[in-house]
């Protein structure tokens, strides 16, 4: 296993777009939290005073997520889909025949990397965004204030429970194209479109794991996800589903 480790780290390493996507998640989620603490003011100065009673700093400053977990599923897609892409699947393979160690590898990698990340990510999201807000005279939190940090680790959490899924997606598909859009659906599509499902549909979208997943990342109480870590939890289970249909999968197909 350490030698398993150790190749899909020198493949991930090797690949300029692993370097290219974490670049482009850090550039994009840090200047989309900038922008949204800027506004912060505007939407304080406007705000009703049940907006204001329901005002969550914390969870305007982990904003980012939205686009984050996009950028962190391409890259856990990629982990699997660019040694397709290349033909350099059937080499690792032949290689390591072991195809349960090959994925687990991939797997244990993706989740070093996103977990890493999304920590860094999220803690670097709140100590930019707070300040932000607070030279606008905008109520702020900080990580020692009650449930803010569980909130910042969350979001870690959730972002790294994402790539996992981005995984298991690239290896059910085998096509970045397909796995993307796949991704996009689940994280996007579904909960943007859930006002229009009918009505005996509505209470299942009250389980689809993204929505409750998120809810962590937020210090305000959420009625609809009184326990968010459980709900995180939940998504996590889904992920693992996901993960043990890719390993069936890919132990019994060809490449």
């Amino acid at each position: 296993m350490t030698h398993a480790l150790r190749a899909e780290w020198i493949k991930l390493r090797s690949l300029r777009s692993t370097w290219y996507t974490l670049t482009c998640l850090f550039v994009v989620a840090l200047g989309i939290t900038a922008l949204a603490s800027n506004a912060a003011g505007d939407s304080w100065d406007t705000a009703t005073e049940a907006d204001r009673l329901a005002w969550d700093p914390t969870g305007r400053s982990l904003t980012a997520y939205i686009v984050a977990q996009l950028i962190v599923g391409v890259l856990g897609i990629l982990v699997v889909t660019s040694e397709y892409a290349t033909g350099l699947m059937g080499t690792t393979l032949t290689a390591m025949p072991r195809r349960g160690r090959v994925l687990a590898a991939k797997v244990l990698m993706a989740t070093a990397i996103a977990v890493v990340a999304g920590e860094v990510l999220m803690f670097a999201s709140f100590l930019i965004g707070q300040p932000l807000m607070a030279r606008q005279g905008v109520p702020s939190a900080s990580l020692g204030d009650p449930g803010v940090l569980s909130a910042v680790v969350a979001g870690g959490l959730y972002l790294a429970a994402i790539a996992l899924l981005a995984v298991g997606l690239g290896v059910l598909m085998r096509a970045t194209a397909g796995a993307l859009a796949t991704l996009v659906g689940i994280i996007l599509l579904v909960p943007a479109l859930a006002g229009l499902f009918p009505s005996f549909l509505a209470g299942l979208l009250d389980f689809w794991p993204t929505i409750g997943g998120s809810a962590a990342l937020a210090t305000v109480p959420n009625p609809d996800y009184p326990h968010p870590w459980v709900n995180l939890g939940g998504m996590c289970l889904g992920v693992a589903g996901v993960l043990v249909a890719a390993f069936v999968v890919f132990r019994r197909r060809d490449v």
